[in-house]
């Protein structure tokens, strides 16, 4: 046991065992006044048990009246019991069973529900002390007094010994019993208190890892959406505007455009469509959804330089094995800065793509020609981009040029390791 108060309190008594001390008080207040009475009657001290049936009634108030209050004021109750047993019994009234009970009871108390340790253990250790000093004079006294009724006396182990030898046993098992069962009902309502808080903050995470796991499916939603719907829109601008221009002039060219949008239109429901499917299937990507990889680089290429934007693919060092998330997300970047090249780099625009296989990371650039603006407000897209760097355990770099244009260089380790 500690020596020093307990860092940690136990909760306080509740009123429904309030209520139950106050019960509990009544019940043995009753039992204590009826053993009085049947042990005046039975004559347990002889005649010299205190006369008259008040002092009986006095001695159980006193005992169990207390107990009503045994948990507000642990250590005042367990005093209190203790003295009215002590002077009870020596004065000889004639109850000798709820007593031992209400005393069990109070030094109980003080070992469940104080929480400072080191009063508890002295009231209790005091009132020990006590006890047994009283019942080594009551002791002496029996084995003094001039008298040859009761127990014989005669011998070195005479059965009067004998009798007080079990006196002192039973009231060590009994002190200890006390004692004992006092301090684990304490230690198990810390424990329980203990369990208690740890199961509230269990909740509290777990409701917090839901609405995480929300977030970041919102996040996920959202970044898949954008990336999807701006490439093919920006796309269909672009053939838009170029149609409206050479209608009158050029039917062919404008019919062209509009098949070129009708193309993208297909390929945005498409991707919408698997995207969908993947969203509604409860474990993993849907049985027949398809997804980007790097081997569709050329053809996003292709895609843009059909789409008013010039541009070049070079592909440097052997090809290496990638997990499908990396692949993707370096698809994915890809296409979003060949789109904010296309909306913001001007009309005469263009872009270069470059993906080199080292030899413990994958990168990737993107530059092209044109407007870049100052200072860059990061929008969607670039954060969209960001976070899939930091998926695949990556970094990202957006950042005007000096001499003009925009730069997106992402690298890759070969082997993930998300930070983020």
């Amino acid at each position: 046991m500690s020596d020093t108060p307990s860092a940690r309190r136990r909760d306080p008594a509740t009123a429904a065992g309030l209520r139950n001390d106050m019960w509990l008080a009544a019940g043995l207040l009753l039992g204590a006044i009826l053993s009085a009475a049947l042990g005046s009657v039975a004559g347990v001290y002889g005649t010299d048990s205190a006369q008259g049936m008040q002092w009986g009634l006095l001695y159980s108030f006193g005992l169990t009246a207390p107990l009503a209050l045994r948990r507000r004021f642990p250590e005042v109750v367990a005093v209190v019991v203790a003295i009215v047993f002590i002077v009870g019994v020596s004065l000889r009234i004639p109850e000798i069973y709820v007593g031992n009970i209400a005393l069990f009871i109070a030094i109980y108390t003080v070992g469940a529900w104080v929480d400072d340790r080191r009063r508890a253990l002295y009231v209790r250790v005091a009132i020990i002390i006590a006890m047994f000093v009283w019942l080594l004079i009551t002791t002496f006294q029996s084995a003094t007094a001039p008298t040859e009724e009761g127990l014989s006396r005669e011998g070195l182990f005479s059965p009067f010994v004998a009798f007080m030898l079990i006196q002192f046993l039973v009231n060590a098992a009994f002190f200890g019993g006390a004692y004992y069962m006092g301090d684990r009902a304490y230690a198990s309502a810390l424990e329980r208190a203990a369990l208690q808080d740890r199961t509230r903050e269990l909740e509290a995470e777990r409701e917090v890892t839901a609405a995480q796991a929300v977030a970041l499916d919102r996040v996920r939603i959202a970044r898949e959406l954008h990336d999807v719907v701006a490439h093919h829109v920006s796309a269909m601008g672009v053939q838009a505007g170029a149609a409206r221009a050479v209608m009158d002039r050029d039917p062919d060219a404008a019919r062209a455009a509009l098949t070129g949008i009708e193309q993208s239109a297909r390929s945005a429901l498409d991707e919408l469509r698997h995207l969908l499917e993947t969203l509604r299937t409860p474990h993993g990507d849907a049985p027949n959804a398809s997804t980007v990889r790097l081997a569709g680089l050329p053809a996003l290429v292709e895609h843009a330089t059909e789409n008013g934007l010039p541009t070049t693919l070079t592909i440097v060092g052997d090809e290496v094995p990638l997990s499908d998330v990396a692949q993707v997300n370096i698809y994915r970047v890809a296409q979003e800065a060949l789109t904010n090249a296309r909306r913001h780099g001007g009309a005469d625009a263009s872009a270069d793509v470059r993906l080199r296989y080292g030899a413990d990371a994958v990168e990737l650039e993107i530059t092209n020609t044109g407007r870049s603006a100052f200072p860059v407000r990061p929008g969607l897209g670039i954060v969209g981009m960001r976070e899939r760097a930091a998926a695949s355990g990556g970094t990202l770099e957006a950042a005007p040029r000096a001499r003009g244009g925009f730069l997106v260089r992402l690298r890759v380790p070969r082997h993930e390791r998300v930070v983020a």
